[in-house]
């Protein structure tokens, strides 16, 4: 039984004489097979956060729509689909990865703040359940878009309700001063303008306040605020059918105590009692965060008079995470070893003085061993880049005994490949 404290991946990687495995397959295994920097994902615990979801809102109608934008590797993608999961897109390039994954385009919604014409057109043409509208501007767009294919177009609105998340600032979204979401004091007015509109169909509203949270209560504060406006839209004609409260569940990545999902359905659903709405949840973070590794081998260590060193194979081109926002990953030793335990600041080869995976984390570890950075499978592989020409590490998904490639290793011929010589 999962704690409040206990991340819920715990079971899938666990040392065993003294060397990680994931799932039943060691760490060690898949780096001589596969390469470094690689990321490894356990099939195991992907599934059980799916389910932990999926079960915890069981009895009430609903859809989990995993946000691919942590991670759009299409085996997971086609994972989550099997699983029964929609998918909340933030972009037409995300949109044709569901679709090649075999996902359903009918259990699809769109967010995000810049969508084009040709991502709307691509989106109506493909029957994606919602838009998730995020200005005025946008409505009138695919208002336009949706009229040149002579069909009306599904939305949603969503409502920034101004809710503190209490999270970093690069990863809240809900309140005033952030970009995303109709202001709540406008969105009465915006909706009876898109009700005016002769190719929108309104069928929900939308609320996502942020990322990583760890406490219930601006989940709840958001709700409450969405529920008001809903008795507002009711009184001035407007039904809508579906409710979408976003994602942002938090994960354990040091000593965070994560919320506990059932806990978060139970207080969701106790202020939905007795209203008729389908619920639609975002989740993106939850689902994959915990189920990643990224293993990466010490290439030097090195000392000066102030700090130690480890020198990696992995960069920040490969997770980008800690130089963005000094994001912390639990980095372990593969192989408990015998060497002296020091303080090393975990840095990569670019040629940044940001090029760091964690600072000051106390390792017994020797050149050439493998060290795992935990807790990496969201926004790891999703945000990487080819920075110094480095290529984009591989990806492993763990089942069993079983450990298969799901990408290849980027080649230096394939980041070439694309560029023209104007000379």
């Amino acid at each position: 039984m999962q704690t409040a404290s206990e991340p819920h991946t715990v079971n899938q990687f666990q040392y065993r004489n003294q060397q990680l495995h994931i799932e039943n397959v060691a760490a060690s295994q898949i780096a001589a097979e596969f390469g470094t920097p690689c990321y490894v994902y356990s099939q195991a615990a992907l599934e059980e956060a799916y389910r932990q979801y999926d079960q915890a809102f069981a009895g009430h109608d609903h859809l989990v729509c995993y946000a691919m934008k942590a991670n759009s590797n299409l085996s997971i993608l086609k994972l989550f689909s099997n699983l029964g999961a929609g998918f909340d897109i933030v972009s037409g390039g995300e949109l044709q990865r569901v679709l090649a994954a075999g996902g359903s385009p009918q259990k699809v919604v769109f967010s995000g703040v810049g969508k084009s014409s040709d991502e709307i057109r691509m989106a109506l043409e493909a029957g994606i359940l919602c838009f998730n509208v995020e200005s005025i501007a946008e409505l009138h767009r695919i208002n336009a878009v949706a009229g040149t294919l002579d069909k009306r177009a599904p939305v949603s609105l969503r409502v920034n309700p101004d809710v503190d998340a209490k999270t970093h600032p690069y990863i809240s979204t809900g309140l005033k001063d952030n970009k995303f979401g109709i202001a709540y004091n406008d969105a009465l007015a915006t909706y009876q303008l898109a009700a005016g509109m002769a190719h929108i169909e309104i069928i929900g509203i939308d609320c996502h306040i942020g990322s990583q949270l760890t406490e219930i209560a601006p989940f709840v504060a958001a709700l409450e605020k969405l529920l008001a406006l809903i008795d507002q839209l009711e009184a001035a004609g407007i039904k809508l059918h579906h409710v979408d409260l976003g994602g942002g569940v938090g994960i354990r990545y040091d000593d965070e105590t994560p919320i506990v999902i059932a806990e978060y359905a139970q207080a969701l659903l106790g202020k939905l009692a007795g209203r008729d709405f389908k619920i639609i949840l975002e989740p993106g973070r939850f689902l994959v965060g915990n189920a990643g590794v990224l293993l990466t081998r010490v290439e030097y260590l090195k000392s000066n008079e102030q700090k130690h060193f480890a020198i990696i194979d992995g960069a920040m081109n490969d997770l980008m995470r800690p130089s963005l926002y000094e994001a912390y990953h639990l980095i372990q030793a593969v192989q408990q070893g015998t060497a002296e335990s020091r303080a090393y600041d975990v840095v990569g080869p670019v040629c940044e003085s940001g090029d760091f995976l964690g600072k000051g984390r106390e390792l017994s570890i020797e050149a050439g061993d493998l060290l795992a950075v935990m807790s990496a499978g969201a926004y790891g592989m999703a945000m990487s880049s080819n920075y110094n020409t480095r290529n984009r590490a591989a990806e492993v998904l763990v089942s069993g005994t079983e450990a298969r490639q799901i990408r290849r290793r980027d080649t230096v011929q394939q980041q070439l490949q694309n560029e023209i010589d104007c000379l």
